[in-house]
């Protein structure tokens, strides 16, 4: 079978999109810098996941660093890239934008660079469906999202042109995949429905920026890590939609929380983030046409995966070392 690299892989989405190729039977080398963005003894979890396959090879890079990258591509010769590493958060790169700009447009044109010079015709990347910015949903590929409302959209939005440029110059089949508000077991820990849950279960206060009638278009991890996969396939250079393709305001998410972990939660509303984008939805037409893809997991059963997996092993977390970042 295959060789595959993913960068990322200890990330949400890599870590699922590694498990698949994995368990298809393919070579998957992992590339991941384990930074502390958010807990690092949760990508050290995935991590552990992942090493339990023999077809599975880890090295801790940073994809800006290209110097060291170089000799690991060349000696793979990958049948594809795929770029799942990213800085994510939107009100976290209104602190610091050049990080996000390193990783997100320098880490991408690196890889971009290493397919170029060692003939590696096939690359994903992740993107985000906060490049649209405040666009009226359901937002489509063809809208021009050119007005992104924080420095992480707008980091993501460059990394997209710029694949385009490489497609065009050097003939690289470039698929940019735009995913909208991913969840599921393993997820983020910064994101609203992981945050809600280990709140709820510690009888904590939720804050919630805005009114909670704002509308995320929430999507279950395996539907966007089979969407990936499905975007290996040759299609020149497209940018697709992986989204659950329906808006679920936050309150009523929280509610479906509530119901899956019988609490009740304490809410304080705070003043909306201007980073924060109102309101997404995903037309998925280009998806089910160019993919055949479509989203197979409903929010209430997500939110239900997710809390099982919380409550199986989320003991493990605390016990994990950090040695291994020194």
């Amino acid at each position: 079978m295959g060789t595959y690299v993913v960068t990322g892989c200890a990330g949400f989405i890599g870590w699922r999109v590694s498990e698949l190729l994995l368990t298809a039977g393919h070579r998957v080398i992992g590339i991941d810098n384990l930074n502390d963005a958010y807990d690092p003894r949760l990508k050290l979890w995935r991590l552990r996941q992942l090493e339990q396959h023999a077809a599975f090879t880890f090295y801790r890079y940073d994809i800006t660093d290209r110097e060291r990258l170089e000799p690991l591509i060349a000696a793979s010769a990958p049948e594809a890239i795929l770029n799942l590493a990213a800085r994510a958060g939107v009100r976290q790169s209104v602190e610091n934008p050049w990080l996000y700009y390193e990783t997100n447009l320098t880490g991408t044109l690196n890889l971009l660079e290493l397919c170029r010079r060692y003939g590696i015709t096939k690359f994903v990347q992740a993107s985000t469906s906060s490049v649209y910015g405040a666009a009226t949903p359901p937002f489509r590929e063809q809208d021009a999202a050119a007005q992104p409302l924080s420095p992480y959209a707008a980091s993501k939005r460059a990394a997209e042109l710029l694949c385009y440029t490489y497609h065009h110059l050097h003939g690289i089949d470039v698929t940019v995949l735009r995913y909208f508000t991913v969840y599921g077991p393993a997820g983020r820990p910064d994101m609203s429905l992981y945050i809600f849950m280990e709140r709820l279960l510690r009888a904590e206060e939720i804050e919630i920026f805005g009114d909670g009638s704002q509308e995320r278009d929430f999507t279950y991890v395996d539907d966007i890590a089979e969407g990936t996969l499905r975007a290996l396939r040759p299609l020149g250079y497209a940018i697709i939609n992986l989204g659950n393709s329906q808006r679920v305001r936050l309150r009523d998410a929280l509610a479906l929380l509530e119901e899956a972990l019988g609490r009740r939660a304490r809410i304080r509303y705070r003043e909306a983030h201007p980073a924060d984008v109102r309101s997404t939805q995903a037309d998925i037409s280009l998806a089910q046409a160019l993919l055949g893809w479509a989203p197979k997991v409903s929010l209430p059963e997500g939110i239900q995966r997710m809390v099982r997996w919380y409550e199986q092993y989320c003991r493990e977390l605390p016990a994990l070392s950090l040695s291994a970042l020194q």
